[in-house]
């Protein structure tokens, strides 16, 4: 079973990223700090962004 892709974009290897839902995959926020990025997106009207980290090239996350 493959994964299904979030985020495509490389700028945003190794950092975290706000979305505006699992449906709508539109990235609202993005950084290093999590809590900074929730926040960013909640500032911008998000009411309950889902928070991914996209991990480096080649690194391996296992959750």
């Amino acid at each position: 079973m493959e994964c299904p892709v979030l985020v495509t974009d490389k700028k945003y290897n190794g950092k975290y990223v706000a979305l505006q839902s699992f449906n709508d995959k539109t990235v609202v926020a993005s950084g290093k700090d999590p809590a900074r990025v929730m926040a960013s997106a909640i500032k911008k009207g998000v009411a309950a962004p889902v928070i991914v980290y996209i991990p480096e090239e080649n690194q391996i996350c296992v959750y």
